[in-house]
C-alpha cells in the first residue's frame, strides 16, 4: 500500500513537471519556434505570455468548476490536454493553432496543481503531509529550474519535435499512471461556489496573496535573466553557463526539501526570514556578480531559496485558505503567475535602462517588498495559528 502511495506522488510530481515544462521549457525553443512560424522572436514571446496571462485570469474560476468533480479524473482529463497540445506544438506549422493550444492547457494549470497537491496531502500518512507537499513541489522545481535549459538543449542539439514529443510523453505517462492507480476520488464533501469564494472576503488572504506575488517577482525578476547576468556580468562562457542552470537546479531541489522541513518545525518563523534570506543572497550576487569564484557558490544558495520560494509561498497562502484548500491554491496558483510576469518586466526594465550589472535591484526591491508584506500581515492580524498547530492540522494542510 504504502509503495503504491509513492508512486502515486511520483505520478503526481510528474504531472505538475509536465505542466511547468510546457508553460515555460518554450523558452527554451524560442528562436526555433519563430524560425518555423517565420515571425520575430518577440512575437513567438505570446507562447509564453498568453500562456501565464490566461492562468493569472482564469485559474481561479477553472478551480471554482471543477472543485465538485471526482479529483481522478479531473487530473487525467488534464494530463492528456496537456499531452494533446504538446503533440500538436511539435508538429503544427499553423500560428493561431499552435497559440489555441497554448490557451487550452493553460485555463487547466492552476487547477491541475491545486488538484495534485490537495491528493498528494489528502493520501499521506498523518504527520506526512509537509513531505507529501514537498514530493509534488520538487516536481515544480525541477521543471522551473531545468526545463527551459534542457528544452534548449534538445531544440539545438536534435530538433524541436523531440523537444515537444518528450513534453507529450511525460504527460501521456502520468495520465496513464494516475487512470490504473489512483483511486477513485469522488469529492464527498461538495462545497458551493459561493463558500469558496467567500475566501476572498478575508483582508489576511489578499495581504498573503501579496507576499505571493512579491516572492515570485523576487525569483524571476532576476532569474529570467540568469543567462544574460552570467555572460555579460561574471563574464563566463555558455558551456559554464549551462552547467551553473544544472547546479542551479540541483541544488533547487535540496531547497525544495530543505525549506519543507523547516516549514514542519516553525511555519512563521521560517516564512518570516525567508524574503530576509533572500535579500542578504541577492545583494551579495550584486558585490561579487564580476567575480567566477565566488558566483559558482553563491548560485548553490540562490538555488536552494530560488525553489524554495514555491512551498514557503504556497504554505503561507494555504494558511488562510483551509475551509476551501483547492480554491486556495488555484489562488496560489494565479498569483504566482501575476508575480512572474510583474517580475520579469521590471527586471527586463531595469536590465534595459541601469544596466545589467544592475539587474539584481530588481530582486532586492521585491524581496523587501515581500518581507514588508509579512511583518505588516504578521503585525496587523498577530502570528497565524499555523504556527502553533502541527502542520497536518495548519498552514500545509492543504488536501
Amino acid at each position: 500500500m504504502q509503495s503504491r502511495y509513492k508512486s502515486l506522488v511520483l505520478l503526481l510530481g510528474l504531472s505538475v513537471f509536465a505542466a511547468i515544462t510546457t508553460e515555460l521549457g518554450i523558452v527554451g525553443a524560442l528562436p526555433e519556434f519563430s524560425e518555423r512560424f517565420g515571425i520575430s522572436v518577440a512575437r513567438a514571446g505570446l507562447f509564453v505570455s498568453i500562456f501565464a496571462l490566461v492562468v493569472a485570469l482564469a485559474g481561479p474560476f477553472v478551480a471554482l468548476a471543477v472543485s465538485r468533480l471526482n479529483r481522478k479524473w479531473v487530473l487525467v482529463a488534464m494530463m492528456s490536454v496537456f499531452a494533446v497540445s504538446n503533440v500538436v506544438y511539435a508538429f503544427s506549422t499553423n500560428f493561431g493553432l499552435s497559440l489555441l493550444f497554448r490557451v487550452i492547457p493553460a485555463l487547466m494549470h492552476a487547477s491541475l496543481f491545486s488538484v495534485a497537491i490537495a491528493v498528494a496531502v489528502s493520501l499521506a500518512r498523518p504527520g506526512t503531509e509537509t513531505k507529501a507537499s514537498a514530493q509534488v513541489f520538487a516536481g515544480v522545481a525541477i521543471g522551473l529550474v531545468l526545463g527551459v535549459p534542457l528544452t534548449s538543449f534538445l531544440a539545438g542539439a536534435v530538433n524541436l519535435e523531440v523537444v515537444f514529443l518528450a513534453a507529450a510523453a511525460a504527460s501521456g505517462l502520468a495520465a496513464a499512471g494516475i487512470a490504473l492507480m489512483m483511486p477513485s476520488m469522488p469529492v464527498e464533501e461538495k462545497q458551493s461556489y459561493g463558500q469558496q469564494l467567500r475566501l476572498l472576503r478575508k483582508p489576511q488572504v489578499w495581504m498573503n496573496i501579496s507576499t505571493v506575488v512579491f516572492v515570485f517577482a523576487a525569483m524571476f525578476a532576476v532569474y529570467s535573466y540568469f543567462a544574460e547576468y552570467i555572460a555579460d556580468v561574471t563574464g563566463l562562457t555558455n558551456a559554464w553557463i549551462g552547467l551553473l542552470l544544472m547546479v542551479f537546479g540541483a541544488f533547487g531541489v535540496l531547497g525544495n526539501y530543505l525549506f519543507a522541513a523547516l516549514l514542519h518545525r516553525d511555519v512563521h518563523r521560517t516564512v518570516t526570514w525567508y524574503p530576509f534570506a533572500f535579500f542578504v543572497v541577492y545583494a551579495l550576487v550584486q558585490f561579487f556578480g564580476s567575480l567566477a569564484v565566488p558566483m559558482v557558490a553563491l548560485v548553490v544558495v540562490w538555488g536552494i531559496l530560488h525553489s524554495a520560494g514555491l512551498i514557503v509561498s504556497q504554505t503561507w497562502l494555504s494558511a488562510e485558505c483551509t475551509e476551501a484548500p483547492v480554491f486556495g491554491n488555484s489562488l496560489y496558483l494565479s498569483f504566482s503567475n501575476l508575480g512572474i510576469a510583474v517580475g520579469s518586466a521590471v527586471g527586463g526594465w531595469v536590465m534595459s535602462q541601469l544596466g545589467t550589472d544592475n539587474l539584481l535591484l530588481s530582486g532586492l526591491l521585491f524581496s523587501a517588498l515581500a518581507a514588508g508584506s509579512i511583518l505588516l500581515r504578521t503585525r496587523i492580524h498577530g502570528r497565524v495559528q499555523a504556527s502553533h498547530e502541527s502542520p497536518n492540522d495548519s498552514a500545509v494542510q492543504v488536501g
